[in-house]
C-alpha cells in the first residue's frame, strides 16, 4: 500500500474509489465502508483509497478533549491495507483545513486530489467547517464534480451501535468482550520495552515495562491474560494495567510477564494482545502476598492461553 503524507502530495494517478474517516480502532463498521470502497474499486477497474488524518480532529476542534486512541497510525495503516487499500492519504488536520467549507475540501481533495469516481462513507458522515458537510450534500457536490457517493448504514451488533467511543468505553471498564466483537479481533496495544524498578524480576517473576505512544487507549486498571509478541513470536503473558499500588503509586503504566521467555529484551518494541481480565489491581500487605497472587495469575494465563 502506498502511503501519501499531506495534500502535497496530490494528484494521484487515475481515477479512484474514495472513502474518507478517521477510523480510529479500524472496527468493523469502518470494515464495511472500507471493503464497500475496496469492491466498488475492483468491479470498476479504479484504485481503492482510504483518507485519514494525521491527528483526531478533536486535537484541533476541542483542545484538551481529545479521546484517547484505540490504534497509532502505524497500527491503523496496516489494519487498512489488509483490507485491500492500495493508497492511504494521511491528510494534515490544521486549523486551515477545519475551515474549509465543505464544497472546497470535495473540489481540493476528492475530486482534483484524487480524481475520484466513487466515494462511500458513512451514513452519519460530516466534514468541512462546523461540521457543515453531510452526506447529502456530499451527494450533490458528488454530482457536480462526476462522482458517485454511497452512504453505508451503521453496524449494529446485538442491538449495539459499533463504535470507536463504545469500545473506548468497554476498555476503560475493563470490558474485553465487547471490544472483540466490536472489532473483530483482540484489543492490542503496542510500546517500547523501557528499564523498569527491577521488583519483578526481585520478586520471580520478571516483567517487560511498556512506554506506550501518548494519548494510547490502555484497558482499565488491573491484571489480564493475554499474549505478547517479540520479533514476530507470540508469548502467553500475565499483563498488569496499573500503578503498583503496593509499593506506592506510580504513573499509570503496563507491564507484561511473558510465560517461558528468557531472553534479554533490552529496548524491543512489544505487541500486547489482552485475552481476558484476570482480576482487579490492588495494595498487597506484603510482596509475599503479592508474589502467591502473580503465581495464580501466571496459572490462570497458562491455563486460557497455553504454551508459546
Amino acid at each position: 500500500m502506498e502511503v501519501l503524507q499531506g495534500s502535497a502530495s496530490l494528484p494521484v494517478d487515475g481515477p479512484t474509489a474514495v472513502t474518507v474517516g478517521f477510523f480510529d480502532g479500524v472496527h468493523r463498521g469502518h470494515q464495511a465502508v472500507i471493503g464497500r470502497t475496496v469492491d466498488v474499486a475492483r468491479r470498476r477497474d479504479l484504485t481503492p483509497v482510504a483518507v485519514t488524518f494525521d491527528r483526531h480532529p478533536r486535537e484541533v476542534l476541542t483542545p484538551g478533549d481529545v479521546p484517547r486512541l484505540l490504534t497509532t497510525l502505524r497500527r491503523k495503516a496496516e489494519l487498512i491495507e489488509a483490507l485491500g487499500v492500495e493508497v492511504l492519504l494521511v491528510h494534515e488536520f490544521t486549523p486551515e483545513v477545519a475551515g474549509w467549507p465543505p464544497a472546497d475540501f470535495v473540489r481540493r481533495i476528492l475530486a482534483r486530489g484524487l480524481r475520484a469516481r466513487h466515494a462511500a462513507v458513512g451514513s452519519t458522515f460530516t466534514f468541512g467547517h462546523k461540521a457543515e458537510g453531510t452526506l447529502e450534500m456530499l451527494t450533490d457536490l458528488g454530482a457536480a464534480h462526476g462522482f458517485e457517493v454511497e452512504g453505508v448504514a451503521l453496524l449494529k451488533l446485538g442491538g449495539r451501535v459499533v463504535s470507536s467511543t463504545s469500545v473506548r468505553q468497554a476498555l476503560a471498564e475493563g470490558d474485553l468482550a465487547w471490544p472483540l466483537q466490536a472489532l473483530g479481533r483482540r484489543h492490542v496495544v503496542e510500546g517500547q520495552v523501557v528499564q523498569g524498578a527491577g521488583r519483578g524480576k526481585g520478586l520471580g517473576w520478571p516483567t517487560a515495562n511498556l512506554q506506550t505512544p501518548q494519548g494510547l487507549c490502555l484497558p482499565g486498571r488491573g491484571v489480564y491474560a493475554g499474549r505478547a509478541a517479540v520479533d514476530g513470536s507470540w508469548w502467553p503473558a500475565a499483563i498488569n494495567v496499573g500503578v503498583n499500588p503496593t509499593f506506592g503509586e506510580e504513573p499509570l503504566h503496563v507491564e507484561a510477564h511473558l510465560l517461558g521467555f528468557e531472553g534479554d529484551l533490552g529496548r524491543a518494541v512489544l505487541t500486547v494482545e489482552f485475552w481476558e481480565r484476570l482480576r482487579d489491581e490492588v495494595r498487597f500487605p506484603t510482596p509475599a502476598d503479592l508474589t502467591r497472587q502473580i503465581a495464580e495469575d501466571v496459572a490462570r494465563t497458562r491455563e486460557l492461553v497455553g504454551g508459546p
